[in-house]
């Protein structure tokens, strides 16, 4: 690579992105694979799709608002304990849901595979930020890419288990192996050192002060940030999250779709070919704000976002453009998981950059609390129709804020930031 020297840890920093990149698609079933449990559990217990979902949104508050507490312990610590730590508990999370026979054991289980997923995922995008200041959009997203698309390759052996064996075993299996990876990985992770890091340009501006992240909370701008986070990761996580009971109102989730040489359920097929596209634009639209901007490129992915959502609450009663509309929902989603941490770095910098973005981070976890909303909407009005259209509206609300908010407000900060 152009610019970049690769001494230092074991094999440099590009070994570094792929051991991050692996231990995320080994965390991404945690909650891509979530929306196979729940109509399985609701028939086994039937507690109700609101009550489960609960569950979810459990484990995404714990995911994202414990991130700026373990991104601290990143910057102080290093990545290798708290990666450690983190597969631990998310084996140990999976495990208990193969045993949870009430919803209170089924929440706990929930927060504990949270924390774990939080402790890997905020340290291996901390981790990305620090080693590429050259790259950040691009590293960003090739390590959010994992957690993205890591579920394409294991959403059918587990949806095959769940069908055969029943998700009791689903969990447990794929609980201990996830689990297991993760703890080995963790041992080859380190910090980055100045010797092992490019000294090349960013095309992007950035900032010329290190903001400390009781610093950089007082900014507006990183309020802006987070508002436009919650709203594309709100539309987001509704659909994630409730792939599955859309796909059954839809009554399309076991028709049988063949495309590109498959045949394969709709849900499934669906759901397979999402995770590739949710891992794919998290690089390209990483690389593709490295060249361009940061928000230009959020102006462009939320627009596609909010036409996409409505195109799927009208087309996609039919089975292959349910599964066509759904990959370009996930495209245009997945890349706020690049976009937003390096667009944090590039404006706090890197010093304290794990801890940041961890801040950031939270935000998804405040969309979180709109998944359970999206169930009750669907109770009170007999449909969908409401929730696409909140979904897309956020979408557009965001798009907007990035280009007449976002950029003449982060650029006058970043000017200030050399006389900080």
């Amino acid at each position: 690579m152009s610019g970049t020297q690769t001494t230092g840890p074991i094999g440099g920093r590009w070994f570094q992105l792929l051991i991050g990149i692996i231990c995320m698609s080994m965390i991404a079933n945690l909650q891509y694979g979530w929306t196979l449990f729940v109509n399985p559990i609701d028939a086994k217990f039937g507690w109700g799709r609101a009550a489960i979902q609960v569950a979810f949104t459990i484990f995404v508050l714990t995911e994202t608002w414990l991130v700026p507490i373990e991104g601290y312990l990143v910057d102080k610590f290093g990545p290798r304990p708290v990666v450690f730590g983190g597969g631990i508990l998310c084996g140990l999370g999976w495990m208990m849901n193969a045993h949870a026979e009430t919803l209170t054991m089924l929440y706990v289980a929930a927060a504990v595979s949270g924390v774990g997923a939080g402790a890997v995922y905020g340290t291996c995008v901390g981790n990305a930020l620090k080693w590429f200041p050259d790259r950040r959009g691009l590293a960003a997203g090739m390590t959010a890419a994992g957690f993205g698309a890591g579920s394409a390759l294991t959403v059918i052996p587990i949806a095959n288990m769940i069908a055969n064996q029943g998700y009791q075993d689903a969990f447990w299996y794929f609980g201990i192996g996830q689990g297991a990876i993760v703890v080995v990985l963790s041992l080859l992770l380190s910090k980055p050192i100045k010797s092992a890091i490019t000294s090349a340009k960013a095309a992007v501006v950035q900032t010329r002060k290190d903001f400390r992240p009781m610093e950089m909370v007082k900014q507006p701008v990183f309020w802006i940030m987070y508002i436009m986070f919650v709203m594309v990761a709100a539309g987001g996580l509704m659909a994630t999250a409730q792939l599955g009971p859309i796909a059954k109102d839809f009554q399309i989730a076991g028709v049988t779709v063949s495309l590109m040489g498959l045949a394969l359920p709709a849900l499934t097929f669906a759901l397979t070919v999402d995770r590739v596209l949710n891992g794919l634009t998290r690089p390209f639209f990483g690389w593709v704000s490295d060249k361009i901007g940061r928000e230009q490129t959020m102006t462009l992915c939320f627009t596609f976002e909010c036409l996409g959502i409505l195109g799927l609450y009208y087309l996609g009663r039919d089975p292959v453009m349910f599964v066509l509309l759904t990959g370009l929902v996930f495209f245009a989603w997945g890349e706020i998981y690049s976009l937003f941490p390096s667009t944090n770095a590039d404006t706090f910098g890197s010093t304290y950059a794990a801890g940041n973005a961890g801040l950031l981070y939270t935000a998804k976890g405040t969309a979180s609390l709109l998944v359970p909303l999206s169930s009750v909407l669907v109770t009170a009005t007999g449909g969908w129709e409401a929730v696409f259209w909140v979904a897309s509206f956020l979408n557009g609300t965001a798009a907007i804020l990035a280009w007449f908010v976002l950029r003449p407000m982060r650029r006058k900060l970043i000017e200030r930031s050399a006389n900080m």
